[in-house]
């Protein structure tokens, strides 16, 4: 497979799940913001996925998700990421189903509707993230129906699981930015709730631990549960064996790369909570990130060298 089609694999998976968990975030916000706008400010979220340089400034829930829904100044808004994905499916329509195409045509077709604005600030705001979401639910749905198992597949798979693992990473720094701030434990308990809720974690976690709250039990959860599919082990597991699927097809060379993916999972898997808690979760957090950022640069390295 040529060196150009596999990175615009990679990178049109990650740009639709970075839009995925951008849409997570803002509803799972809005519904915090209405209950206490106190605690929970649009700043972080506008600062976190736009350039150091932007001057966009708002407490206004309806106009930060428009920002981050429809600015094309913002280069994460939903709508530039999304283009950018369809751009990259247009370039490699020959290595992936036409339905999936098509998914990411009519989602473009959807957020470019010139009526789209008006009825984000018209109507329910959740039920508008909702309409997105689903279309990412849609997608990822049938990806997993209409595609081969082959090269394509699994290249798209790593740029799925490498944009996970910093997403969940950064939305925990958020949350730990927050919660250091306050020394109030129910106000801490509200923020690590916030942060299930951002990953989809939450109704699992009740699930397996009942009613007790404990940031302890989070933590395991959202970096080290084996079953949760937004757990950083997972997705690591998972990038995992889709490298080493591509490397058994002689689609990538081995180089340094399942040394490196075969490290991160090991610590990621054997590190226990009280050397975590030992270390500070930012510091865990920063080396995980780290990690990721070499086994990227390594792929790139070995695979796109060319291009």
């Amino acid at each position: 497979m040529l060196s150009r089609v596999a990175n615009n694999l990679i990178w049109l998976e990650r740009y639709m799940e970075r839009g995925n968990g951008i849409l997570s975030l803002l509803k799972v916000n809005f519904y915090a913001n209405q209950d206490s706008p106190e605690l929970f400010s649009w700043t972080p979220i506008i600062n976190n996925f736009t350039t150091s340089d932007n001057e966009f400034y708002t407490e206004d829930a309806i106009e930060c998700i428009d920002f981050m829904i429809f600015n094309l100044d913002n280069s994460n808004s939903l709508l530039n990421i999304v283009t950018r994905a369809r751009e990259n499916a247009r370039s490699v329509q020959e290595h992936i189903s036409r339905e999936m195409w098509l998914c990411i045509n009519n989602y473009y077709l959807h957020l470019t509707r010139k009526d789209l604005p008006k009825k984000l600030k018209e109507e329910d705001p959740v039920q508008f993230l909702e309409e997105l979401k689903s279309h990412h639910l849609i997608y990822n749905g049938t990806l997993d129906i209409t595609q081969e198992r082959g090269a394509s597949y699994y290249f798209l798979n790593v740029g799925k699981y490498l944009e996970r693992v910093i997403q969940i990473s950064d939305f925990t720094v958020l949350k730990l930015a927050d919660i250091g701030k306050t020394t109030d434990k129910l106000e801490q308990t509200i923020y690590w709730k916030n942060l299930l809720l951002s990953v989809g974690g939450y109704q699992l976690y009740l699930k397996t631990h009942k009613s007790t709250f404990n940031e302890d039990h989070v933590i395991k959860m959202v970096f080290q549960d084996k079953l949760f599919p937004r757990s950083v082990y997972y997705c690591v597991n998972k990038l995992n064996k889709h490298i080493n699927q591509l490397i058994e097809s002689n689609e990538l060379e081995k180089n340094n790369l399942e040394f490196l993916l075969g490290k991160l999972e090991s610590t990621i898997k054997y590190t226990t909570i009280e050397s975590i808690n030992a270390q500070g979760l930012h510091n865990f957090i920063d080396d995980i990130k780290a990690d990721i950022r070499n086994i990227s640069l390594n792929i790139n390295s070995v695979y796109f060298s060319n291009t």
